[in-house]
């Protein structure tokens, strides 16, 4: 195991914190049997539009992001009924976290680290999602990249954890399920560690993560 002893623990929240398909989950019966692809193309799209508005130098709130995602699943996949919108909409504010989320994070803020998040998400979206999952009062601050009008990975938005805490990018370790964020934290500096839980191939190799790991309770036992 590597020791590493960094002062703030950062997470990522959509897909590492929260489950991005727990809103399509909850209404599968009605989604029908293309309720997965939807799901998949509804997130695609969604990192999709993040990434091509900061190229392009725009910037659009993710919350609108993901209604405009939401959008063109329905138009992809006309199998699933499009009076679904509102549910699915409500159901993506308050996401289910994923099980192990909270113990993670109170057995890092029980041996003394400090926890963060680090998102796309806007502000009110992060809100509901925290105070859904009961987890509020686990972070010492909730990042958004609102805050810079861009989304990751660019180098903007990680700068504001080192910031936010008056720390180097060498005393974070970051945590995300999705590899372009990993890489985006690693060539910031962070010590990065990817959550992969579906055990997808690896990429970016020139900016590997300090260490992968199938499941958020496995964090607990770094630097311990």
């Amino acid at each position: 195991m590597i020791e590493v002893k960094p002062r703030v623990f950062v997470f990522d929240a959509y897909g590492t914190l929260f489950d991005v398909h727990a809103a399509i989950a909850r209404h599968r019966a009605v989604a029908g049997a293309d309720a997965d692809r939807f799901s998949e193309i509804w997130r695609i799209k969604q990192l999709e539009y993040s990434w091509v508005l900061t190229l392009a130098g725009q910037y659009v709130d993710f919350w609108s992001l993901t209604e405009r995602a939401l959008d063109y699943a329905l138009a992809r996949v006309p199998s699933v009924d499009r009076a679904l919108r509102p549910k699915l909409l409500d159901a993506y504010r308050e996401l289910d976290a994923f099980p192990d989320a909270r113990l993670a994070v109170e057995s890092l803020k029980a041996r003394g680290a400090r926890a963060a998040i680090l998102s796309n998400g806007s502000p009110a979206m992060l809100d509901a999602a925290v105070a859904a999952a009961h987890m509020a009062e686990l972070f010492d601050a909730v990042l958004s990249v609102d805050a810079v009008r861009m989304y990751k990975p660019r180098p903007e938005v990680y700068a504001l954890v080192t910031s936010r805490f008056q720390i180097t990018p060498q005393e974070v370790a970051f945590v995300s399920s999705n590899r372009w964020d990993v890489m985006g934290a690693a060539a910031f500096g962070f010590r990065p560690f990817w959550i992969n839980r579906a055990k997808m191939p690896d990429e970016y190799f020139e900016h590997a993560p300090l260490q992968v790991l199938s499941e958020l309770s496995a964090l607990t036992s770094i630097g311990a």
